[in-house]
């Protein structure tokens, strides 16, 4: 079974191109952190390299921007192609068949500029106040 789960930050906002057909397809890097490393060495991350298509390559593309971290599942996929100098060269990457958010806008790396997020009021247990009287209009009891 070729199965593959990442979650990591995306290196750069994603490249989304178009077929001739309209068939989008959305290329990105995921960062992913290696969970071990060595005694007095930097974290290291492995970089994954990402395609997604369709639907997925849209939302990609629409909600995702560099930094950002994502969950991804999908599948391996290797190729080989001949450079202009005559070389073959062999690729993997990742045929991202779901994307999903895997942190809050607000925690995003630092950046706060993903969108508008919810901030309770500083006073209050932040519930709604409910005034005297209304009790029989209120759909439950």
């Amino acid at each position: 079974m070729n199965s593959v789960n990442l979650v990591g930050r995306l290196t750069r906002d994603p490249e989304v191109r178009y077929t001739e057909g309209g068939t989008s397809i959305a290329r990105f890097t995921v960062a992913c952190d290696r969970r071990f490393k060595k005694q007095g060495d930097s974290q290291t991350a492995d970089f994954i390299a990402c395609i997604a298509f369709g639907k997925t390559a849209e939302f990609v593309e629409k909600y995702f921007k560099q930094g950002m971290k994502l969950g991804a599942d999908g599948r391996i996929q290797t190729g080989s192609y001949t450079n202009k100098d005559g070389v073959k060269v062999y690729t993997t990457d990742v045929i991202v068949e779901n994307v999903e958010f895997v942190e809050s806008k607000a925690s995003g790396g630092g950046q706060s500029d993903y969108g508008t997020q919810y901030t309770p009021s500083a006073v209050g247990d932040g519930f709604m106040n409910i005034p005297d009287g209304i009790d029989e209009e209120l759909p439950f009891n």
